[in-house]
């Protein structure tokens, strides 16, 4: 079995993989999709909601690039760096809407804090690699 890991042109250069797939066509292991645009910066400073969807939108492109796409997921685990539940809530709801009808599992956590200067929200997928 070999891994390979996948590298996104249009995502900011980030320190790691954005995602791995072990072949033959089988499971990818998104990295946390976090609220940067393609040139690294925070996305909605302050904007639970905005970074979700930012989130979302990294994720997409992670997972086109692994062959597999938001309704090939397996689970998710989304975490918001907050106490309060209201700001959970925010973030599960741009999450969940952006999957729909496909609510693969998923856990989702407060947290103290997250890597990236003014990141609020972070969401980790596994999915499968369609054939």
């Amino acid at each position: 079995m070999s891994v390979e890991l996948i590298r996104v042109a249009g995502l900011c250069d980030a320190p790691y993989a954005y995602a791995s797939v072990a072949s033959p066509d089988s499971l990818v292991y998104a990295a946390g999709a976090c609220p940067l645009d393609k040139d690294g910066a925070t996305v909605g400073v302050g904007d639970i909601r905005l970074q979700a969807q930012q989130c979302i939108l990294n994720l997409r492109e992670a997972l086109t690039a692994s062959g597999s796409s938001i309704t090939d997921v397996l689970k998710t685990t989304i975490y918001v760096a907050s106490s309060a539940r209201t700001d959970l809530v925010a973030a599960w709801e741009e999450i969940s809407a952006a999957f729909g009808e496909h609510d693969a599992p998923s856990t989702l956590l407060g947290v103290a804090v997250l890597g990236y200067p003014d990141q609020l929200v972070e969401l980790e997928a596994v999915a499968v690699r369609r054939s």
